[in-house]
């Protein structure tokens, strides 16, 4: 399973370890993910998403998770968060 945060397409950094003989070696710096259910207000269901502290931080000052999906560009978002994009679109045709 890759660490990658599914909202906001957060990955690992490549950076190194260095000592204090100033030795230096590779290492990993991994994004803090979480597995999450977010509510969609305009569906009136949750969606279960491994999402990054900060994503989610992100989430909720952007006012939900419909406000995030339909703000933020396709190419950041995973397979299943466009497809709940698409369903927000969808439902938003039907309502107008």
């Amino acid at each position: 399973m890759s660490r990658i945060c599914e909202l906001t397409g957060k990955g690992r950094l490549v950076g190194n370890n260095v000592s204090h003989a100033n030795n230096k070696t590779k290492r990993v710096f991994l994004p803090n993910l979480q597995n999450v259910t977010l509510l969609s207000e305009k569906l009136g269901r949750g969606f279960k998403f491994r999402v990054s502290t900060a994503g989610l931080r992100s989430v909720e000052h952007n006012g939900g998770l419909d406000n995030w999906l339909l703000k933020t560009k396709d190419e950041k978002l995973s397979s299943r968060a466009l497809k709940v994009k698409r369903e927000l679109k969808k439902a938003a045709k039907e309502a107008a």
